[in-house]
């Protein structure tokens, strides 16, 4: 029976409320309550330079020291305008590491100062609790305790709640309704689908929950929900289910976290007299990081500036790198459509990085077309060049890197002031492992380090009860992931069989399953579970480590979990379960990886005094460091070819300022990498460099050769790619995908000295820059073919290991377009195919 959506409906047995209490709000700094009732009519603020404006100040309100060297002092002209410019709109465009913090905090106490408004009166949001409370620090510093009485400085969420509650019954709730977490919410919504009668295994709740969110950052109720997209979900169910989600959210007296500004949207459009209250109380309105607002974020903010018409805007159309969250970059570029008369003051002058990381970055996003326009440039030293260093394998990478740093370290450069900055997490992986080998202390930010994330260490745990079937520990964490129904009471029973018999739990396992004290499901789930172990031991000494791994994450149903998992980072669980089964190929056995992973845990890597930084470069917004490593430049990688697919060139645009943030992150050096060759789905694929690398200019840019062995002569690299000392004189004993005739012909073409240097490595030099936006650098440098001319023929029938039979419809170089029968069009070097 689907739930009514009447306030008053009583639950049947079948529609029973959450079990178990709901829990509180989370942030206790987010949500904290300040008991303040608005008047009913606003008192006017003091006039500037009237008699009550001169008797504060004598009473102790800071007075407006900036001229005599107070808080404006030291404030550049731009600033300075941007503080001073209390009247109107105001749209500050603030590039990296031009002191936006300060503009917006100097910009409130000068308000007080001035004695324009009261602390009640000014609306200040920002995005993070952190921020909140660091604006809040700095101008406390500059007015003193009068910041104690902005209860309006706080993020989206936080203010929203102190609205909500105050109008609860206006929205169809009561002061003290709950808020939701996200664990709340699927369970909440698994109840919905199961009364409903909707397979929650085919339509996982946790869809559900993205999808809804997505509307509600949008701004969108269930009756707005565009008919197509209500069609997306449960065979065109979705729109009424988020209707009925609604529905039990209100018998429940909860919201979720969307709710709390699209309540507050609601509550501000129906309620006319509310409106024109906060338009009343807020005389400014200050907005921090503007161009991360989403479409709900950017309507509350419209009707609430309404009012005074005081809004100031802080943001930077360069930096918006959060659209696969609903971030709307549209927001910041449209402020002068939405506010008529709006002034823009651009923030230029950067007090973070040298000369040259600022040209190469400015010349970068100066490639978007989707931008208002700035230019930052330092009034410091010109520093070194952003260097540019092509790697053979991520190997190579990670070893010139690790090198890199060492050489840092040796000169006294603090590792704390290191930064790795990638753009997926699983390359992480290859830089952990290179620096618990050298003995360099790491710490990974906004996330756990490689192999102590959940689903390796769900994916270990299956491989380490194959290796040693008395791993208690690891059977008892995978034995009912993912989801076989082996709850808390079958563990129980093997717990108590295996304490009694004296044996370890698989193979309690296996004695109960022979018997008949388990439940008829349970003991099919288990006996499955252990005649999966008993073949998956059997294959360990038959089949290389990484194909077994591919195997047990496979039959086990763990990929498919992640696959049908419709949640933001599931794609990067899949990805970091592919490098895991890529980091398994070095070592002899099982055995020998597991001892690895051991020691690699072991290591003190949780960054213990000086430790060098590795992040996405998401994670990196906001943070700055002396020198940064940007690895991985490399096409489908960065830019990432899941946002090129599914946005185009809005995605493309979005991965240059990811690209920028990046640059922008170091202060004094800053070192681009890219690798030749990945190994992709098991096999090794040529990696075409970033198209971002011939968008740099060659006046800031110097290409150099990696410090990281070329990785064929000698150890680990020769032996991995079948070569002996020498590096390509044995080419013909190579025994990888790599053995095709054309790739015989690119050895014999390097050799002969095609485009290569002694080394192996590409020599970038060519002719000029064709793309219309001036130089890069040496010329085209890597974008365009490095190779030979290519033997194939426009027109040529030819094979390619994974995409098949084609036919070649283009040529570059080395690099050929090919109209594949089955893959469609795709560009590809000539190496990796062979006459058909």
């Amino acid at each position: 029976m689907p739930f009514c959506s009447g306030q008053n409906h009583s639950p049947s047995a079948s529609e029973t409320l959450l079990a178990g209490p709901l829990k509180q709000p989370r942030d206790d700094d987010a949500f904290d309550e300040v008991p303040f009732d608005l008047p009913a009519e606003v008192p006017p603020a003091p006039r500037p330079g009237g008699i009550a404006a001169r008797a504060a100040a004598l009473a102790g309100a800071a007075p407006a020291r900036g001229r005599d060297g107070g808080y404006l002092a030291g404030l550049n002209p731009e600033q300075r305008e941007a503080v001073e410019t209390l009247d109107g709109p105001l749209l500050v465009l603030a590039g990296a590491g031009t002191g936006k913090t300060r503009v917006l905090t100097t910009r409130i106490a000068h308000i007080l100062s001035l004695g324009r408004a009261w602390p009640s009166q000014i609306l200040a949001v920002t995005f993070t609790n952190k921020a909140a409370r660091e604006m809040k620090e700095r101008v406390g510093a500059m007015v003193g305790e009068q910041v104690e009485g902005m209860p309006w400085l706080g993020t989206f969420h936080s203010i929203g709640v102190r609205m909500l509650r105050r109008h609860a019954e206006l929205v169809g709730l009561k002061s003290g309704f709950t808020i939701l977490d996200t664990d709340d919410q699927i369970r909440l919504l698994k109840q919905l689908l199961q009364a409903e009668n909707i397979d929650e295994k085919r339509w996982p709740a946790r869809l559900l929950a993205n999808t809804i969110d997505g509307w509600k950052n949008r701004g969108l109720t269930p009756e707005q929900v565009p008919a197509g997209e209500g069609a997306t979900f449960a065979n065109g169910r979705g729109q009424a289910l988020y209707a009925a989600y609604q529905a039990r959210l209100k018998a429940l007296n909860a919201v979720d976290f969307g709710d709390l500004l699209l309540e507050g949207i609601r509550l501000l459009r129906e309620n006319p007299d509310v409106l024109a209250e906060y338009h009343r109380r807020f005389r400014y309105i200050l907005v921090d990081e503007y161009q991360d607002t989403n479409v709900a974020q950017y309507l509350w903010l419209r009707l609430l500036a309404q009012g005074s018409k005081n809004v100031c805007c802080v943001g930077d159309d360069d930096q918006s790198i959060y659209g696969w969250r609903g971030a709307e970059v549209d927001n910041i570029l449209r402020f002068e459509s939405d506010f008529p008369g709006a002034k823009v003051i651009r923030l230029e002058r950067n007090y973070r990085s040298t000369g040259h990381i600022l040209g190469a970055a400015a010349h970068l996003i100066a490639h978007n077309e989707g931008r208002l326009g700035k230019t930052l440039f330092s009034e410091g030293e010109l520093g070194e060049k952003v260097t540019v260093t092509g790697a053979w394998d991520s190997q190579e990478e990670a070893r010139a890197i690790g090198e890199e740093i060492e050489d840092l370290q040796r000169h006294g450069h603090s590792l704390a002031q290191v930064a790795i900055l990638v753009r997926a997490s699983f390359q992480m992986r290859e830089f952990e492992d290179r620096f618990v080998t050298l003995g360099l202390n790491y710490r990974v930010i906004g996330g756990p380090r490689f192999y102590e994330r959940a689903e390796i260490r769900d994916a270990l745990a299956y491989l380490r009860v194959i290796a040693s079937p008395a791993d208690d520990l690891a059977f008892e964490r995978i034995v009912n992931v993912p989801k076989r129904g082996l709850g808390d009471a079958a563990l129980r029973q093997l717990h108590d069989h295996a304490r009694i018999a004296g044996v370890p739990l698989l193979e309690s396992a296996r004695q109960l399953v022979a018997s008949e004290e388990l439940k008829p499901k349970v003991r099919l789930a288990l006996r499955d579970l252990v005649a999966s172990f008993d073949r998956w031991t059997g294959q360990m000494a038959q089949l290389p480590q990484g194909e077994l791994a591919e195997i047990v994450l496979d039959e086990s149903g763990y990929t498919e979990m992640w696959q049908k998992d419709r949640s933001a980072d599931a794609a990067g669980r899949l990805e970091n379960l592919k490098e895991l089964v890529r980091s398994m190929e070095p070592f002899e056995n099982l055995t020998g990886f597991l001892e690895h992973i051991s020691l690699v845990m072991d290591a003190d890597g949780s960054g213990a005094g000086e430790a060098v930084s590795i992040m996405t470069l998401h994670s990196a917004k906001g943070l700055e460091f002396d020198t940064v490593f940007l690895p991985g430049w490399e096409e489908g990688l960065f830019p990432h070819q899941r946002a090129l697919d599914e946005q185009g060139r809005a995605g493309l645009e979005e991965e240059r300022r990811l690209a920028y943030v990046g640059l922008t992150r170091a202060r004094r050096l800053a070192k681009v990498f890219f690798a030749s060759n990945r190994r992709i789905h098991g096999l090794w694929q040529s990696s075409v460099p970033s198209r971002f690398l011939d968008e740099l200019p060659e006046a800031h840019v110097e290409v150099t050769e990696s410090k990281g062995g070329s990785g064929w002569g000698g150890g680990q690299g020769a032996g991995r790619y079948g070569y002996g000392p020498s590096r390509f004189d044995q080419a013909e004993t190579f025994s990888s995908s790599y053995s095709t005739p054309g790739w015989q012909r690119a050895q014999a073409a390097r050799n002969a000295g095609s485009g290569f240097s002694e080394s192996g490595r590409s020599n970038f030099g060519g002719g000029g820059y064709s793309g219309g936006r001036g130089r890069t650098i040496e010329g085209q440098l890597v974008a365009k073919s490095t190779g030979a001319e290519s033997a194939f023929a426009i027109g040529e029938r030819v094979f390619h290991q994974k995409f098949g039979y084609g036919e070649v419809t283009a040529a570059e170089g080395n690099k050929l377009t090919v109209q594949f029968d089955k893959a469609g069009e795709k560009r590809v070097v000539d190496s990796f195919l062979a006459r058909a």
